[in-house]
């Protein structure tokens, strides 16, 4: 991955983000905030966490040329902001518009989505789509407004509905749904979910729930696991898989739904069935540290380099040197495992 410059000069980094197990990270997850307007059980406790201070958190201008070095000079083709909560972020439609100008070294425009909770998308998914956003993922994890409130820690139910559905009258779609299962609370409700995104047209995405949440609080017993969602949705629907390969290094393992055309539904089964072989992605946070997996314990800092005036080559080649100590899995069944500092709100999912 190397080139030398003619004259003697010596040889420096160049290429995409490359690990030393030959994967290729081109889907870049950016986080805009660590914030959150939700309480969710099984991501924060019920206070909230300290959020990152005010003057660490990258500027609009930052994470937009931090989006540009990865497009133009590592190799990204797809940009999903995530959180915290992204529409919590004023500049968020700017963002968005100067990432969606982009365009890949072989001309291509850069694909965009958003990961939220959908509190506030009603309002803004118009703006959004007119700014160039492709898609939307947005988190119900309850049928039922007590039940999501439960869970939640807020009775914004409604608000979430309305989201999903101004997200598709905006034409960002497909608009896919996430619904993370817990033993004991809401993992009677795999069908259920199923059949009311069925009704209405959306996507949606079951996800194991990962041990990123506040410390002590993941407990194995309480994961609902992807086998054991499928086999509940087999028995209720016919599912028919997607052709071998079809998946590349999509998170979710995903079926065709007999009977409805064009719907689909998928398990990302991140603990039981890990995809970490096929991982094509790269990470910054919202006060610009890039994470080379969602599990790492280690971070490093790219905020510093541009805010100490590092120009475009040098902060790629700090990433580029990130990627490469991008470990081969997560190593959640490991004996040694230890969950990362950040919670997921801190690290942007």
């Amino acid at each position: 991955m190397g080139a030398v410059s003619g004259g003697g000069a010596t040889s420096r980094p160049t290429g995409g983000l490359v690990d030393r197990y030959g994967r290729v990270a081109t889907d870049l997850r950016v986080s805009l905030t660590d914030r959150c307007n939700l309480r969710c059980t099984y991501c924060m406790p019920a206070e909230g966490l300290p959020w990152a201070p005010d003057d660490t958190v990258l500027t609009d201008a930052e994470v937009v040329r931090l989006v540009r070095i990865g497009v133009e000079l590592l190799g990204v083709r797809e940009v999903r902001f995530t959180g915290g909560e992204p529409l919590l972020r004023r500049g968020l439609e700017g963002i968005v518009g100067a990432t969606a100008a982009l365009r890949t070294a072989d001309d291509v425009p850069v694909r965009t989505a958003l990961t939220t909770n959908g509190l506030g998308l009603d309002k803004r998914a118009h703006a959004l789509a007119a700014a160039g956003l492709g898609r939307v993922n947005v988190s119900l994890d309850s049928l039922d407004p007590q039940r999501f409130a439960v869970i939640a820690r807020r009775d914004r139910h409604a608000d979430v509905l309305a989201g999903l559905a101004a997200a598709a009258a905006a034409g960002l779609a497909p608009v896919k749904v996430n619904a993370v299962l817990v033993r004991g609370v809401n993992d009677d409700e795999a069908v259920p979910l199923l059949t009311w995104a069925l009704a209405h047209g959306y996507h949606l995405r079951f996800i194991e729930q990962m041990p990123l949440g506040p410390h002590g609080s993941w407990r194995r017993e309480d994961l609902v696991t992807a086998r054991e969602i499928l086999d509940t949705l087999s028995a209720a629907f016919e599912l028919v898989a997607e052709p071998d390969g079809a998946r590349g290094g999509a998170p979710a393992e995903t079926w065709h739904v007999a009977g409805h055309p064009g719907a689909t539904v998928g398990v990302i089964g991140s603990v039981t069935r890990p995809f970490c072989g096929a991982c094509d992605r790269t990470r910054l946070t919202a006060d610009g540290q890039v994470r080379s997996c969602l599990f790492a314990r280690d971070e490093d800092d790219l905020r510093g380099l541009l805010r100490g005036g590092a120009d475009d080559d040098a902060v790629a080649d700090a990433w580029r040197a990130a990627m490469r100590g991008k470990a081969a899995g997560h190593g959640i069944d490991d004996p040694t495992f230890l969950q990362p500092a950040r919670t997921m709100s801190a690290i942007g999912g």
